[in-house]
């Protein structure tokens, strides 16, 4: 038996993002929500590769440069800190990658631009039940239980966003 190749990991492309698109979907429905995902290649490839793209991504590939895992990111800014930060949106490695340290090389990549960019931090969410959670440990992360996330969508963001609007404001963007 075939010890398994370490993947190597760079910065996402264009042609990268049909399988990226693919592995969102996947994570979608390991995390039991895959009605909730609606990413498609066009929306991944103007948010990644547009005039002014706010998000950021990295691939884990195979020896033939097929990706087999990805991290998307984007910065956050600490007022406190007065720094920038990387905030992880995804990551995922395919199962039959696992095991691999393709998740661990994404992570150190984006530890390392951190390092490099004199950012602060390496933050992102995950859900209670992932098993992952032991990993993230045994990489010194610490679990944050004393913030808790909310989020503001749906209605209720239109709800609260018409109260702008009859306010006479103008939002700058």
């Amino acid at each position: 038996m075939t010890s398994p190749v370490t993947p190597t990991i760079r910065p996402a492309r264009p042609q990268d993002v049909p399988a990226v698109v693919a592995m969102v979907h996947e994570l979608a429905e390991y995390e039991r929500a895959p009605d909730q995902c609606h990413l498609t290649t066009e929306q991944l490839t103007s948010a990644l590769f547009g005039a002014a793209p706010a998000l950021f991504g990295h691939v884990a590939v195979d020896e033939h440069d097929q990706p087999i895992g990805f991290a998307l990111w984007f910065l956050n800014f600490s007022t406190w800190a007065g720094l920038h930060g990387i905030y992880l949106e995804d990551l995922y490695v395919r199962p039959a990658a696992r095991g691999t340290g393709a998740g661990r090389l994404l992570l150190a990549t984006l530890a390392d631009i951190c390092v490099r960019r004199g950012y602060r931090r390496l933050e992102w969410l995950m859900i209670d039940w992932n098993p992952a959670a032991g990993f993230y440990a045994s990489i010194g992360a610490e679990q944050m239980n004393e913030w808790v996330p909310y989020r503001l969508s749906g209605d209720a963001l239109h709800d609260l966003a018409s109260q702008a609007t009859a306010a006479g404001t103008r939002p700058g963007g």
